[in-house]
């Protein structure tokens, strides 16, 4: 297909999808798209299954991928409108039923120690949806208390004393901590502003998805074209997070920007290669097949970072 056909085809796609590529590979910021998530297709489905109680699932983290956290996570990746009610609603309930000492939202367990990569994905749909700062504040707390000496996070720092930082999890907190910053929130953002780069520096010193003293691939499962990503990190979700606080080309990104082009179809398209297993309230594609998430989001990657596919 050429370009103006892959647009096309992207644009015959969900609602969620019209909205991103107007709004991303066409640079035309459409509010009416935007308005109808909520009322229309996948937006309107996720909210379908919101449970009388506030919460989507049997609860706050349980099961994956149905519960609430994850639901919420899903909702905010479409583009919905941030003012949706039920939403906020949902999001003020869990900031106030499951908070622990640590200052974190606890998910499950009889231990109360918060894991800082649910946290940060936490932290990014709730700055998104425009919970109160006040709400907002022991959280950050408990996200700077746990960042590690190389610059990054790891969930179980706080719980096995992890002694090296994770991918998964720094990728999640750094993705809190923008949305963070995109909705203006004050409380001690020049320290996220320091993890940020700190944690941006972590991401880059592995090349997205490389050993930094052998220089092999971490594990092969990052290469992969999976969505929704959940808390899984990966080379897609990695590159799509950089673009997305207009960061520079970076020549570290180089290998992983390879591989992405390399996964192009003879279409010119992007195919969906995995899920992560659990529990779905619906798939919104089928892998194997065309993807219109990854490609929509190959392409803006692309684009920003100026690379020929």
């Amino acid at each position: 297909m050429t370009e103006k056909q892959i647009i096309d085809w992207l644009l015959q796609g969900d609602i969620s999808i019209q909205y991103q590529t107007y709004r991303d590979l066409l640079r035309k910021e459409r509010k009416d798209l935007k308005n109808r998530i909520e009322t229309e297709g996948w937006g309107q489905k996720f909210l379908s299954f919101r449970n009388d109680n506030g919460h989507w699932g049997r609860s706050f983290y349980q099961p994956k991928w149905t519960s609430t956290h994850y639901t919420l996570l899903d909702l905010k990746n479409l583009g919905i409108a941030n003012s949706c009610k039920a939403i906020r609603e949902s999001i003020e309930l869990i900031l106030h039923e499951n908070k622990v000492d640590d200052g974190g939202i606890h998910p499950i367990g009889t231990t109360r120690i918060s894991d800082v990569c649910i946290n940060g994905m936490a932290l990014n749909y709730c700055s998104y949806f425009k919970a109160r700062e006040k709400d907002l504040e022991s959280v950050v707390d408990f996200i700077l208390l746990q960042q590690m000496p190389d610059g990054g996070f790891n969930c179980r720092s706080n719980r096995s004393g992890a002694k090296h930082s994770s991918l998964h999890t720094t990728l999640s907190v750094l993705e809190g901590i923008l949305e963070y910053r995109k909705n203006n929130y004050s409380y001690r953002k020049e320290e996220l502003i320091k993890a940020e780069r700190e944690s941006q520096k972590f991401i880059l010193q592995h090349c997205l998805f490389k050993s930094d003293k052998t220089g092999k691939i971490i594990d092969n499962r990052y290469l992969k074209l999976v969505y929704p990503t959940r808390w899984r990190y990966d080379i897609l979700r990695s590159l799509d997070y950089f673009q997305s606080t207009s960061h520079d080309y970076d020549s570290r990104m180089k290998d992983a920007l390879s591989v992405l082009v390399k996964k192009k179809t003879k279409d010119g398209t992007w195919n969906l290669q995995s899920n992560h297993p659990g529990n779905f309230h619906f798939h919104m594609e089928e892998v194997g097949k065309p993807s219109r998430w990854n490609t929509l989001r190959v392409l803006r990657v692309l684009k920003h970072f100026q690379v020929n596919n």
